[in-house]
């Protein structure tokens, strides 16, 4: 710690702990988001499908906003009122979250939504502000590094709170502990702030932008009529009334940020070009990453063996880290893949008692009939890429700073396009994982996903800092949160094409070849990504940007 206040800004250690917190909420809420959805004596008995759909619509526009908070903060509230008004409206959505009504969930998730928008982009940029000054400007991506590690530190804590809550007292305690986290982030921030003084104002308008009503009228209205128009358009173009709704209210957005380009001083024209581009290639990244709540959430539900036995149970137990199930003879036949009981009539009615996981357990591990075991949450799997960002951050930190003494540092778009190629490689580890399993007739252990998620959280510490620090570096100083919504626009695009990918997981008998698509895709934004770095490298040398 003490190297870090030598080397680092005293600002570092208060947007680390307060963006910790605001991700223990956010994490715990998406940990158990799929999995609330899908119960169907206390959730909304949803399908694999329907809930994938939803949860893909909601993750994508929780990043699209950021568009909008990241003008706001620029032009008119600055980046510290943004922070706070994103971190009130996070939390009050997330204690909402847990009233149990359709409606309600959708105002709290409409909530969350603004909150990201507001808090999101600004913090991140007000940590590229901080070291913008010429000591700290060669620790940048060291520093996005350390902030990357403290948004892992609270994924990582927040499943173990949310399956004791949930086990407990019921997913409406789960989610109020993500709301009084974000809450905790608020406050952290807000005790830091005579370390913010003269990075946090606000820029205004400047010459050249586009005024807010030009922007109303040409963006945020087309982008809302738009959406309207994609989910009342009979049927489906893309797979779900949501989806349609979803890619034609972004088509505005893109294009206002195509504007920026070509609107752009001659100067300007380059940088923002690159980040234009590598915005466009990491979309594929996030639409395979994401799936970490969704498909991933279900590998880790219905596919590894989850069961824990002697001291292990009884820690797990007492910990309230597993729960109880009771198998029944006719759990393996009666039940549909909608998690309803099938009456001989063949009328369908919801039916609570489902142990759903001893559908594809193996014979001679099915306990006798009426026979309870234990078995861990589903939603700690969700701690495994964040546990690997906290052991792994440090090594890649140590690394490059090797490499950086030996002069060889790779650029930042070179490291970028490196993470998009190790990211394809853990796409075969889950390929391997499904021919353990005879694909899926029979469960397999827990390190298949320990694997998965140990080789893509390599590729994401290359990339996704990275890709911060990139938009810090490049972005014109007038525009600088602006952009990083552009970054968060790719997440975004991303993350809703994560549950389009994640919703057709029924419809792969072979589940090798959804793994092998994610693949592909990964291994398609590699090579593209690749093409660019020589381009890339040139535009930051004439910059003079490291």
């Amino acid at each position: 710690m003490d190297s870090i206040k030598n080397k680092h800004p005293k600002a570092l250690p208060f947007l680390f702990f307060s963006e910790m917190w605001e991700r223990f909420g956010y994490y715990l809420m998406i940990g158990i988001f799929t999995l609330y959805l899908k119960d169907v004596k206390n959730g909304f008995a949803m399908s694999e499908a329907e809930s994938a759909d939803l949860y893909g619509t909601f993750i994508a526009l929780v990043f699209l906003t950021p568009f909008l908070g990241g003008l706001l903060a620029d032009r008119y509230l600055g980046y510290k009122k943004s922070i706070v008004i994103g971190g009130i409206l996070m939390g009050m959505g997330y204690c909402m979250m847990g009233i149990h009504s359709l409606p309600m969930l959708y105002t709290a998730m409409t909530f969350v939504i603004l909150g990201n928008g507001f808090f999101k982009p600004n913090i991140s940029t007000l940590l590229g502000n901080i070291y913008s000054v010429p000591e700290y400007k060669d620790r940048k991506d060291e520093g996005y590094n350390i902030f990357y590690m403290g948004i892992n530190i609270g994924a990582f804590i927040c499943n173990f709170f949310g399956a004791a809550l949930q086990i407990m007292l019921g997913w409406q305690w789960a989610f109020m502990a993500a709301g009084i986290g974000m809450f905790i982030g608020v406050l952290v921030f807000l005790s830091g702030t005579k370390h913010f003084e003269g990075y946090v104002q606000k820029k205004g308008v400047q010459e050249g932008d586009m005024s807010m009503t030009k922007i109303t009228a040409l963006i945020l209205l087309p982008a809302i009529t738009f959406g309207v128009l994609g989910w009342i358009i009979p049927g489906s173009i893309f797979g779900s009334d949501s989806t349609d709704a979803f890619i034609f209210a972004c088509l505005p957005v893109v294009y206002f940020y195509s504007t920026l380009y070509f609107k752009a001083s001659v100067e300007e024209k380059k940088p923002i070009a690159v980040m234009l581009a590598i915005f466009a290639v990491v979309v594929l990244f996030w639409a395979v990453f994401k799936q970490n709540g969704s498909a991933l959430n279900t590998w880790a539900d219905r596919y590894t063996n989850r069961r824990v036995e002697g001291a292990t149970g009884y820690v797990f137990s007492t910990l309230k880290q597993s729960k109880v199930i009771t198998f029944k003879i006719d759990s393996v036949e009666k039940y549909d893949s909608f998690f309803r009981l099938v009456k001989e009539n063949g009328q369908v009615v919801k039916e609570s008692g489902y142990p759903i996981y001893f559908r594809n357990e193996q014979k001679e591990r099915l306990p006798q009939e009426e026979t309870s075991i234990n078995v861990w949450s589903t939603n700690l799997s969700q701690s495994i890429n964040p546990g690997w960002v906290i052991l792994l951050t440090p090594l890649v930190v140590a690394f490059f700073t090797w490499l950086r003494g030996k002069k060889k540092e790779p650029t930042t778009a070179t490291k970028i396009a490196l993470g998009l190629f190790i990211s394809a490689l853990s796409a075969l580890v889950m390929v391997a994982a499904v021919m353990a399993g005879s694909n899926g007739a029979e469960k397999v252990s827990v390190w298949w996903l320990i694997a998965c998620y140990g080789v893509i959280t390599i590729g994401e510490l290359f990339l996704s800092p990275m890709g911060l620090s990139l938009v810090s570096k490049l972005s014109p100083p007038r525009i600088t949160a602006l952009m990083m919504g552009g970054w968060f626009l790719s997440t975004s695009i991303g993350n809703k094409l994560s549950g389009v990918l994640a919703s057709m997981w029924d419809k792969y008998e072979d589940k090798t070849n959804f793994f092998y698509l994610n693949f592909g895709l990964l291994l398609i934004a590699t090579i593209i990504m690749f093409s660019l770095v020589k381009w890339a490298n040139a535009i930051m040398r004439e910059k003079n940007i490291h």
